[in-house]
């Protein structure tokens, strides 16, 4: 069973700005106050590995859960298939960086105002009581959880997933390093944010 949606589009009191915020048709669920304590924001189940199909929707939630505007998204390059370089959204184009030194399992979201929010990516394929703990465990306060606690905990494989290169041949990532040894970490093991 999914969760229900708990958010309101802008929060009417400082109380509820403390609910966590999920939005279950998009499979998604985020930290209601942004904590640099903690590894990721929130979690983001996508139907597919397709970023052209699945990215407009989550950035439509974000931006309607968070009450902000979303710029640009760095994703992995390999995580991910049909990584266009911009989406319209709402009269703008939000620009998508693919990078190769960040971890496979998250996303980062950059926005006009604030600072970036970063999600743990669910394996589409992922079961569903496992996938719907990993939601409701990462939109509670997982100071001092690293990524692979949390999943261990939600009861999914720690692993970071298998990666497809460009010449169709298949090699593991570990760590959420690049393959070739040059990836780089930001503050407090967050993932870089795009330029």
């Amino acid at each position: 069973m999914m969760p229900t949606l708990l958010s309101q589009p802008a929060p009417l009191s400082s109380a509820s700005s403390a609910i966590p915020r999920v939005d279950s048709a998009q499979r998604l669920s985020l930290r209601p106050v942004p904590n640099w304590r903690v590894v990721v924001d929130g979690a983001w189940w996508p139907y597919s590995r397709d970023a052209a199909a699945e990215l407009p929707a989550l950035i439509g939630a974000v931006d309607r859960l968070l009450d902000r505007v979303t710029l640009r998204i760095g994703v992995h390059r390999d995580a991910w298939q049909n990584i266009p370089r911009r989406i319209p959204a709402r009269g703008r184009q939000v620009r998508i960086g693919w990078f190769r030194h960040t971890d496979p399992r998250m996303i980062t979201l950059s926005f006009a105002t604030g600072e970036p929010v970063v999600l743990l990516i669910i394996p589409s394929g992922a079961a569903a009581g496992a996938a719907e703990a990993t939601l409701k465990l990462t939109a509670q306060d997982t100071a001092g959880l690293s990524i692979d606690a949390i999943l261990t905990l939600a009861h999914l494989p720690a692993e970071p997933a298998l990666c497809a290169s460009a010449d169709g041949s298949a090699r593991w990532e570990d760590e959420g390093g690049s393959v070739t040894g040059q990836g780089t970490q930001s503050f407090a093991g967050r993932p870089a944010t795009p330029e």
